[in-house]
């Protein structure tokens, strides 16, 4: 075999690998829906599928945000408490009387301003990824408390109304979360497959060494993801509020597991470098699924969510560390 044809092999071969995790992942999601209308009654509805997406919009945002992050090789463990600290900031102003749509903007710079400042962080006193949103997380979990410690309701009749709508089509309905989330989909994965920055975020990812020497913007690209994520964070705060009308400091208190265990069971590597945010959505919808037989099933309790998705987180990992290695 010559040197072209064993390259053009290789070229040929790679891209098959890198998608082996989200295949896994839509085989795994075909599986558990198929294993669910087999054993229940009513699960081949389609609003089943749709009420996944409803209940699981924030999570789908945060999630988005989560994948660009991990795309680079680091984490965000900050996500959670944004997304509460967004819901009392939210809820407090709505309270105090400001417009719900006044109040949009400034909760999505809040949650940028404090993506800004991890990254910033990161990259100029080269802290590690996990330090750093370590202390994020502390931070905004501690600013709920300074504003209240108790829930906040939001008794805004414009937000009830916006919460409360039903977009219908063919019998079935979805939430205005919905919307948004998948635009949100959209725009990430537009950005990660067409833009320059989407190009830099997969080479830091893949080589931060030799993104560095072919002269890439590393440092503003890492800046970048993390305040993406932080508005992500934010957006799927304001989602919640859709979900729970009111302002918590333990709102979403362990999100931010559930945002990388998403992001890793749909295919994206930890390590960075290899992941679509088509596979986000398959995690997601995974997550939500197990947690929809559960309830159809009764008899279990909800800690046999936790327990399937660590099996699975097991699995989803073990499958990357061996596509890796078949790759080299």
């Amino acid at each position: 075999m010559t040197t072209f044809e064993s390259l053009q092999k290789r070229v040929i071969r790679r891209p098959q690998q890198r998608h082996i995790p989200v295949l896994a992942t839509l085989a795994l999601l075909c599986l558990m829906y198929g294993a669910g209308v087999v054993r229940y009654t009513g699960f081949d509805d389609t609003q089943i599928v749709l009420n996944v997406f409803i209940d699981n919009g924030f999570l789908l945002v945060v999630g988005v945000g989560m994948t660009f992050v991990i795309l680079t090789g680091g984490i965000d463990l900050s996500v959670g408490a944004v997304v509460a600290l967004t819901t009392m900031i939210f809820a407090s102003l709505v309270r105090a009387g400001w417009s719900p749509i006044a109040v949009l903007p400034v909760v999505l710079l809040v949650g940028a301003l404090i993506g800004l400042a991890m990254g910033c962080i990161i990259h100029f006193f080269d802290i590690q990824p996990f330090i750093a949103t370590l202390a994020g997380m502390f931070l905004a979990r501690g600013l709920c408390y300074v504003i209240s410690t108790e829930a906040i309701r939001i008794d805004n009749a414009l937000w009830t109304e916006l919460a409360d709508y039903k977009i219908r089509f063919g019998g079935f309905h979805i939430s205005w979360s919905v919307v948004i989330s998948l635009v949100v989909v959209l725009v990430g994965a537009y950005v990660l497959a067409y833009t320059r920055i989407g190009r830099n975020i997969y080479a830091i990812g893949g080589n931060q060494q030799s993104a560095l020497l072919m002269g890439l913007p590393v440092g503003r690209t890492k800046i970048a993801v993390y305040t993406i994520s932080g508005v992500c964070s934010a957006l799927g705060g304001v989602l919640l509020t859709f979900y729970t009308s009111s302002g918590y400091g333990l709102h979403a208190l362990g999100m931010e597991l559930d945002a990388i265990a998403a992001v890793v069971i749909g295919g994206t590597v930890l390590t960075g470098g290899s992941g679509f945010l088509f596979g986000t959505v398959l995690g997601v919808l995974v997550l939500g699924l197990i947690q929809t037989i559960i309830t159809f099933e009764g008899t279990l309790s909800s800690w046999w969510t936790k327990i399937v998705i660590g099996a699975l987180l097991f699995a989803f990992i073990v499958l990357q560390r061996a596509v890796a290695r078949r790759s080299q």
